[in-house]
This record gives structure tokens, C-alpha cells and sequence, in this order.
């Protein structure tokens, strides 16, 4: 006897929102990793030194831009920096080139799968290859161990908060960035169970007990700025900054947003007083 509409309909229904949950967490990594599709050949800008990052995730790669006026056998400020799921590393020189002014070397990570880069993408190869940059700059002579500043946006700041949970830092500092994965499970109305990287930057900030600065955008669609506010309340000594910008457009003045870090590091002990 064939089924009533009353039972047909609701068990239609159910299988196709089976079959839309199953559909995002087959491609939830290519919505996550969009950057792994950009492609890039050639080595770095001259004055910037490739660095093999070596892990159990497999061979990535950082960039070394060396701290200006540096005298010899000096050590100087690190930040590595942890760029968005859009982009890679070739973008990056010239925006981290606030941080070198202010005296610091810099290391900008690529993540596996992204750029030259091969391998697989997830939180657990983003964060093996993030512990091992910090590793592998900490063999250099010009980095000052103690100074280590860690950097992220969006994605990044997952990177950053990832390593910070593992490797002890001076100071983090995360721009645009989400407390975990899972609360964007609500906007495609699937269960957070389903999110394979979970990235829980609110649980690091819980526990974390570095300096800490924020920024975010007030018209940040992408992710919106109550994520920061939401960081800001489990780490209650961060400072939090919100720019009038969006998510791809921030900071708006390049010159404003690395005088606010400055004084930041200034007051973390990693930058010296004027």
C-alpha cells in the first residue's frame, strides 16, 4: 500500500536535507581553503629568503624578511604572520612591511596545499606546520626568542592561536578573525558536530595569558565583528579595535593600524620606548 502524502512528503523532505548535510561536509574544505586554487611560480622578491618548514605534515614553505638596520650579532623581533583562506604568501611582503619599520623581522608561513606548497589542507596540517616555522625561526641568528609576536587574519588568526596554544609567544595579535569554525554551521543550518576543522580560537583565548590585541571591522559580513567582541570577553585583558572597514577592505589607513600595534608592542615589552 503506497505511502500516505502526509508521511511521503516530510520523509522527502528529510532526505534532501540529508543529502544537503552530506554535500557540505564532502566540500566544506573547499569552501574553508579557497586559496589552494591560486596559482604562483617564481621565487620570493629579492632581499627575501625562502625557509623549508619541515613537519609531519610534510614540506611547506615560509618567507624571511630579515629586520632593517640590523647590526651584527644583533636580535631582533619576530612576527610571524599567518595570512587569510583567500590568499598566499606573495601577497603579503609589501603589507608586513610596517612590522620591519618598527625594527622586527618577519616569517610569513604558507599553509600546506596553498602556493608552492603541496600536501593536504586541515587544522591539523596548518597548525603541525605553523609549530614548526616557529621551530625553525627559533635556529636563527637574528630572531630574539623572547620577542616572538604571533599574527593572523582570519584564517591566520586560527593559525596564530593554534601555535600559541603550543609554543610560547610575547604577544598575539589577530585581525578579523572567528572564535571557531562551528558557529558558522548555524548560517547553512547544519549541526556544528558536522565542521571537520574546528579551529577553537575561543577556548585558546581562554586560556591565554599574553598580551593580546584585536581588530575587526564593524561591516565585516564575512565575519562579523561580534566574533571578536565574543574573543575579547574570554580574554578580558585584550584590546579590542574595530575599524571602519569590512572583511577584504581593513584595515582602511595602513599608517593608523601599525601605530596602534606599535604602542601594543611597546607595552608588551617586545618594541622598546621612544
Amino acid at each position: 500500500m503506497p505511502a500516505s502524502p502526509m508521511l511521503r512528503y516530510p520523509a522527502l523532505a528529510l532526505l534532501a536535507y540529508g543529502l544537503y548535510a552530506l554535500f557540505l561536509f564532502l566540500v566544506q574544505r573547499q569552501m574553508l581553503y579557497p586559496g589552494r586554487s591560486v596559482r604562483v611560480s617564481g621565487p620570493p622578491p629579492a632581499g627575501i629568503e625562502p625557509v623549508a618548514v619541515i613537519s609531519a605534515a610534510g614540506r611547506s614553505e615560509a618567507w624571511f624578511m630579515p629586520p632593517l638596520k640590523r647590526k651584527a650579532g644583533e636580535r631582533r623581533p619576530l612576527v610571524i604572520f599567518f595570512h587569510g583562506n583567500g590568499e598566499v604568501i606573495d601577497y603579503l611582503p609589501e603589507q608586513a612591511e610596517g612590522f620591519r619599520e618598527m625594527g622586527m623581522g618577519v616569517l610569513l608561513v604558507e599553509y600546506p596545499g596553498f602556493g608552492r606548497a603541496p600536501g593536504r589542507t586541515d587544522e591539523q596540517s596548518i597548525t603541525a606546520t605553523a609549530v614548526a616555522a616557529y621551530d625553525a625561526a627559533l635556529q636563527r641568528e637574528e630572531v630574539d626568542p623572547q620577542r616572538i609576536v604571533f599574527f593572523g587574519r582570519s584564517l591566520g588568526g586560527a593559525a596564530a592561536c593554534a601555535l600559541a596554544a603550543r609554543r610560547p609567544g610575547a604577544a598575539l595579535i589577530l585581525q578579523s578573525t572567528f572564535t571557531s569554525t562551528r558557529s558558522f554551521a548555524r548560517g547553512y543550518l547544519v549541526p556544528g558536530f558536522l565542521v571537520r576543522d574546528v579551529f577553537d580560537n575561543g577556548a585558546v583565548l581562554a586560556a591565554y595569558r599574553k598580551p593580546v590585541l584585536l581588530f575587526h571591522g564593524i561591516r565585516d559580513t564575512l565575519v562579523p565583528p561580534r566574533h571578536s567582541r565574543e574573543l575579547q570577553r574570554l580574554a578580558p585583558d585584550a584590546r579590542l579595535v574595530e575599524l571602519s572597514c569590512g572583511h577584504n577592505d581593513c584595515p582602511p589607513d595602513w599608517r593608523e593600524f601599525y601605530r596602534i600595534i606599535a604602542g601594543f608592542l611597546r607595552d608588551a615589552g617586545v618594541l622598546p620606548e621612544r
